[in-house]
């Protein structure tokens, strides 16, 4: 694989800036690793099982009334 030029990186950090937002997560130490583990078996990415356990977690709420 040729290596990426600095252009493409700048158009690639361009566009992330434009169309998403990020947030840091903190947790206790150790934790990481678990949740690392289990998404290994679950195969999905990092992000896409946080955006999950949020998006699932806001519905239930929603569904309790909480929100």
């Amino acid at each position: 694989m040729p290596p990426v030029s600095e252009a493409h990186m700048r158009a690639t950090a361009k566009y992330m800036k434009e169309n998403y937002d990020e947030f840091k997560v903190r947790m206790p130490k150790g934790k990481k690793k678990q949740v690392q583990e289990h998404i290994m078996s679950t195969g999905e990415s990092m992000n896409a099982f946080i955006s999950r356990a949020i998006n699932e977690t806001m519905e239930l709420d929603k569904q309790e009334g909480k929100q």
